[in-house]
């Protein structure tokens, strides 16, 4: 009971976090004048606000907030799903090469300057096709362990990115700095385009993810265990490796390399509801959407006008956490 509350207090959480950042930027506007502006959408209501005011809100401010909780959601959901795939506490999206698949197929659009509207599903293409490799080539007969699955991606990783460094010295200066300020990850080229583009990708493979809760708490006990109790091990593995892998393509074709998120929030996550799937992957979806709002909000406003690459942030405090979890890792619950 206490956890299921504790999920209504993320969502609040969530809706809370939407209406104040809503309201932080170069023009402040407050919290009633941001509802009145959603709801007039809806109902009629006596306008009171000038004009650019619903114009930053409803045309620069939402889509760009929306983007950051489908996102920030998509990340953590696959991080906590891989976690409980490869019984890894270190394992994420980002470790499988997917993010550095979608890197190279950015900076390919970039660099023979193709058109630019291609980036985002070339960048999705190259992030599914990386997964499928990375599968394929850890596959022997019809196994595949968990070990050589992350191993390969690994090594995949390694390998787009240094084609990408490749590309990057072949690059001439404005596109150099295009590649750059892609691989760092960030939310200023967000729109309602992208938002309806990336929506149904990552609400399908969450609302799936969220379904194999069950399955992914029997994997934390092991294949055979899995096995005993009518699981078909090789067949969930596939299936949540592919959904996973779906929705980090989708964050990273459309907000470029923002790392760390799926590695810490589930791990926060984890120790604030423990290590039941049924109340750690939406805790992980909510925890990581208001998160990753925030640290937008952060990095737009910390030295406005100029914007700070949200993948910076995330980095200065995921790469501490990343070496305290190596060297507390046998204490972790969960795994």
């Amino acid at each position: 009971m206490k956890k299921k509350l504790f999920l209504i207090f993320l969502g609040l959480g969530l809706l809370l976090t939407l209406l104040i950042t809503l309201t932080i930027g170069p023009v402040r506007i407050n919290v009633l004048t941001v509802v009145k502006i959603l709801c007039s959408g809806i109902i009629d209501i006596h306008r009171t606000w000038p004009d650019n005011f619903q114009e930053i809100i409803l045309n620069v401010r939402l889509p760009r907030i929306l983007l950051g909780i489908l996102v920030g959601c998509a990340l953590s959901v696959s991080g906590c799903s891989m976690q409980a795939l490869f019984k890894n506490p270190m394992a994420s999206p980002y470790v499988c090469g997917v993010a550095s698949g979608g890197a190279f197929g950015a900076s390919l659009v970039i660099v023979f300057n193709v058109s630019q509207s291609l980036i985002m599903p070339v960048a999705f293409f190259f992030s599914l096709l990386t997964i499928f490799v990375v599968y394929y080539v850890a596959k022997t007969g019809s196994k595949v362990s968990s070990e050589t699955l992350l191993l390969s991606g690994i090594a995949l990783s390694l390998f787009f990115s240094a084609a990408t460094s490749f590309l990057q010295y072949l690059a001439e200066e404005g596109e150099l700095r295009q590649i750059i300020f892609w691989l760092m990850g960030g939310l200023w080229a967000s729109s309602w385009s992208k938002v309806k583009i990336v929506i149904p990708v990552i609400l399908f493979g969450t609302i799936c993810l969220l379904f194999f809760y069950k399955e992914m708490n029997i994997l934390l006990l092991g294949e055979e265990q899995a096995q005993d109790v009518g699981v078909n091990v090789e067949k969930t593995r596939k299936i949540i490796l592919v959904l996973a892998a779906l929705v980090t393509a989708g964050a990273v074709a459309a907000c470029g390399v923002i790392g760390f998120i799926g590695l810490i929030i589930p791990h926060i996550m984890r120790i604030v509801v423990g290590p039941d799937h049924r109340i750690l992957l939406p805790a992980s979806c909510l925890c990581g959407s208001i998160f990753l709002v925030w640290i937008d909000t952060f990095a737009r406003t910390l030295i406005s006008p100029t914007e700070l690459p949200v993948g910076i942030i995330t980095a200065m405090i995921g790469v501490p956490f990343f070496l305290l979890l190596l060297r507390k890792r046998k204490k972790l619950s969960g795994f």
